[in-house]
């Protein structure tokens, strides 16, 4: 079946705009190397490279690029593109956490959490907290899995550990330009 000369048309267009923003990308600018991982990952049309989705992200989560930084903890996380690697899943991740990230806040604080189960609770205080932190910043700014998983953290702690936890979260947001809540 033939192309239709508005479609190719439209086919020469992103090709063009693919290498504009290759030529930015390779020269460094962070937002086209993420524009170069999304063209990798094979969202719409065209092959899926997750390697050079993965290499991409890297390169804009090194220049401190929260999303990129967000995507490609989550790509260690799949081993999509890099093997799977929890630890530097879990590096990424925080990075993008301490930037505001809401997503990479709810997967830090579901991480932390996840290091609570099968301890002793005097064991997995620190992470319990850490835990309440993250979920409750990530829940402040609207997403719905932290809220949930938010609340029910609180259910399982104690006042004072739901207060240090409060505490935490107001340090964290007057420390930094981050969006999130405050005590």
């Amino acid at each position: 079946m033939r192309t239709s000369w508005l479609r190719r048309l439209f086919l020469r267009t992103s090709e063009t705009e693919v290498r504009a923003t290759r030529a930015r990308a390779e020269a460094g600018d962070a937002q086209a190397q993420v524009d170069m991982a999304v063209t990798c990952r094979g969202e719409g049309e065209g092959a899926s490279d997750p390697g050079g989705a993965a290499a991409w992200y890297r390169k804009a989560a090194e220049q401190n690029h929260a999303q990129a930084q967000f995507d490609f903890g989550m790509l260690c996380a799949e081993g999509r593109g890099v093997p799977c690697d929890e630890a530097e899943a879990l590096r990424w991740l925080q990075k993008a956490a301490q930037q505001g990230h809401a997503a990479a806040q709810y997967q830090v604080g579901v991480r932390c959490r996840r290091t609570t189960f099968g301890r002793r609770r005097t064991d997995a205080a620190e992470s319990r907290l850490e835990a309440y932190k993250w979920l409750r910043l990530a829940a402040q700014q609207g997403s719905r899995d932290a809220l949930a998983a938010w609340e029910q953290m609180a259910l399982d702690m104690s006042g004072e550990e739901v207060a240090e936890g409060n505490h935490r979260a107001g340090q964290f947001v007057s420390s930094t330009s981050a969006p999130g809540v405050r005590d």
